[in-house]
């Protein structure tokens, strides 16, 4: 008896990746051993930077704290050891944004812990 394979479900698979490969350069979008590596490494390099998007966002809001608080005559360690030593819960994500977006709440904080 001659061997079946399931060609359907084989090209299925294939066609689902190729299809996620769209608009790669070159030979990353239709060759389907060079495709699945591609997206197989696409798929790691997505899991990475997930956690260090919120490093890189931690660290753009430490500078705008920092050069805001500067501004008033501070420094981002001075204010935050100020903020947790006055009992201030606010997180840096918080400070960054009232730090661009609203200078004078910045200033009143700033104010209030010196």
């Amino acid at each position: 008896m001659p061997r079946s394979v399931n060609h359907v479900a084989s090209r299925n698979r294939r066609k689902k990746i190729l299809k996620l490969t769209r608009g790669y350069y070159g030979a990353r979008k239709n060759v389907w051993t060079v495709a699945k590596n591609t997206w197989e490494k696409g798929l790691t390099y997505a899991f990475r930077d997930r956690r260090n998007k919120k490093r890189n966002f931690r660290a753009l809001w430490i500078q705008r704290i920092n050069a805001a608080a500067r501004q008033e005559g501070m420094s981002y360690s001075r204010l935050m050891g100020a903020l947790h030593k006055n009992g201030i819960e606010i997180n840096r994500k918080v400070l960054a944004d009232l730090a661009m977006n609203h200078p004078e709440a910045f200033k009143a904080i700033v104010n209030k812990v010196k």
